[in-house]
């Protein structure tokens, strides 16, 4: 994914112009939506789950396509973010306000985050980078350890 935005020369030109990460984000999103939760292309082997949160310092309603693994009944997900050396916007935020919603096919699952520690979080990690090898790339990338969250279902939802 690349973050740069189509600058009005490019498009005169008829350029290829790549997409800004808020545009694709969305495109995801709609088919998550329309498919219930199945997106193809480069996720199509890959379990998805959108992530509904706010902003911790704006309060602004955030929403983020996310790979996940399940754990027995609750939701794995972990803070990558393609291995850059510093997290994500969304970690930030469920830090602030860990009781959020999901989607997770067509359901909406409201869920209580916690990120593992010591030897649970290395489990998890473990796990996690057992299904995805590109998880263990990005690690090597960065020198913080990618915080793993564990995503559990609140009673009643």
């Amino acid at each position: 994914m690349n973050d740069l935005a189509p600058n009005r020369m490019d498009i005169e030109r008829g350029a290829q112009v790549a997409e800004t990460p808020a545009e694709y984000n969305a495109k995801v999103i709609a088919e998550f939506r329309d498919n219930n939760g199945r997106v193809g292309g480069t996720w199509g082997e890959i379990p998805l789950l959108l992530l509904h949160h706010t902003g911790a310092k704006s309060g602004a309603s955030y929403l983020n396509p996310l790979a996940y693994l399940p754990d027995d009944s609750r939701y794995l997900i972990w803070a990558a973010n393609g291995g850059a050396q510093k997290n994500p916007a969304w970690y930030l935020n469920l830090k602030r306000q860990p009781i959020m919603r999901i989607e997770v096919g067509s359901e909406t699952i409201e869920v209580l985050a916690e990120e593992a520690r010591g030897d649970e979080r290395d489990r998890l990690f473990e796990k996690a980078t057992d299904r995805y090898p590109q998880l263990a790339d990005a690690a090597q990338k960065t020198a913080r350890v990618i915080p793993m969250i564990v995503l559990t279902p609140r009673l009643g939802s």
